[in-house]
C-alpha cells in the first residue's frame, strides 16, 4: 500500500498527489513513468512522473479526471492509501546522458499542450539544474485549466503562455507561438521536446518539420502491463512496430505514425461511455 501524502488542485478536474513510494522516488528519472492502482478493483492508471523528491522519498503524479477510473482516483484524499504504485518504468529523456557542455550549447524549446505540462516540468528541471535554460511554450484551451506555469516559469529561461481562447498570453496554439517565436522573433532552436494530447504533438511536428528541428515527443497510448508483454501500448515509428512501455516513452516525433496512433486511442471510448469500469461511489474503505 502507498501513501497519499499531498493533494492539491491544479485546475477543474486536474490534481496532482504525492505518492511515499521511496524506492521509486530513489531511482525516478525525467521521462519515465509510473503505474498505479487506486484499489483492489482497480484498473492500472499509467501516469508519466510529474516530479520526485528522493530525499523525502515521494513522487508527484498528475491526474485529469476524465473516465471512470481517474474520476474515482479523484475522490481520494490525503492520508489515503493506493493499492499498487509500480515504477519507475520506461526509459529516461534521452539528453540526460548527453555530455553537459554538448547539451549547453543547444538551444531547447520545450512545446507541453494541456496536462503534458507535467511531464515536461521534470525534464525542464533536470535541464535547468545543471546549469541549462531552455525556453517552454505551454498551452491549454483557457486560462482557467493552465497547470503549473509558475513551477516552470522558475526553471526556463523564458515561459510562453498561449491559449486556443485567447484569455491570457499568446492568443492560438502551441503551433502558432512556436511558429512566431521562429518567423517573428528570431528564435532559433536546435531540439524540441513536445508532449501532450495526440493530436497537439501531431500537429507541433508538422510544425517542427518545416525547420528541420528534431523533435521528441513523449506517447501515451493505451497500455496495460508496462512491461512489453500485453502489447496494448504499441505504436509504429518509422514503419516499425514499437512498444511505448519500454520502448518509449520517447521517440522521433517526425517518425512517429500519429493518426494510427490516435485510431488506437479512441478504440474504448464507447466501452466507457456506455459500461463504466467502477462505481465513482464504491470508494474503497480498504484504501483507508
Amino acid at each position: 500500500m502507498f501513501q497519499i501524502v499531498k493533494k492539491n488542485p491544479l485546475a477543474t478536474n486536474i490534481f496532482s498527489m504525492d505518492i511515499k513510494a521511496p524506492r521509486v522516488a530513489l531511482s525516478a528519472k525525467p521521462g519515465q513513468f509510473v503505474i498505479l492502482i487506486a484499489d483492489e478493483k482497480g484498473e492500472r492508471i499509467p501516469l508519466t512522473i510529474s516530479d520526485f523528491n528522493k530525499e523525502e522519498g515521494t513522487v508527484q503524479v498528475v491526474i485529469q479526471s476524465t473516465g471512470p477510473s481517474t474520476k474515482k482516483l479523484a475522490l481520494f484524499e490525503e492520508g489515503d492509501m493506493l493499492q499498487d504504485f509500480v515504477g519507475p518504468l520506461g526509459n529516461p529523456s534521452n539528453f540526460i546522458y548527453e555530455d553537459i557542455e554538448t547539451l549547453r550549447n543547444k538551444n531547447f524549446i520545450f512545446v507541453a499542450g494541456g496536462v503534458g505540462a507535467a511531464p515536461v516540468y521534470p525534464q525542464v528541471k533536470w535541464l535547468h539544474s545543471h546549469g541549462i535554460d531552455v525556453d517552454v511554450i505551454v498551452g491549454s484551451k483557457t486560462k482557467d485549466s493552465l497547470i503549473l506555469t509558475e513551477k516552470l516559469k522558475s526553471v526556463s529561461k523564458n515561459l510562453y503562455i498561449t491559449t486556443d481562447d485567447g484569455t491570457f498570453g499568446f492568443h492560438g496554439m502551441v503551433t502558432a507561438c512556436l511558429e512566431d517565436l521562429i518567423e517573428n522573433k528570431g528564435k532559433k532552436y536546435d531540439q524540441c521536446v513536445a508532449i501532450g494530447p495526440m493530436i497537439m504533438m501531431k500537429f507541433t511536428c508538422l510544425t517542427t518539420e518545416k525547420y528541420n528541428l528534431p523533435t521528441t515527443v513523449s506517447l501515451n497510448p493505451i497500455m496495460v502491463d508496462g512491461t512489453g508483454m500485453c502489447g496494448a501500448c504499441r505504436c509504429t515509428v518509422n514503419g516499425k512496430t514499437k512498444f511505448a512501455c519500454v520502448q518509449g516513452p520517447e521517440f522521433d516525433g517526425h517518425l512517429v505514425d500519429f493518426d494510427e496512433a490516435m485510431k488506437r486511442q479512441m478504440q474504448y471510448k464507447d466501452v466507457e461511455k456506455t459500461k463504466g469500469y467502477c462505481q465513482l461511489n464504491d470508494k474503497v474503505e480498504v484504501a483507508r
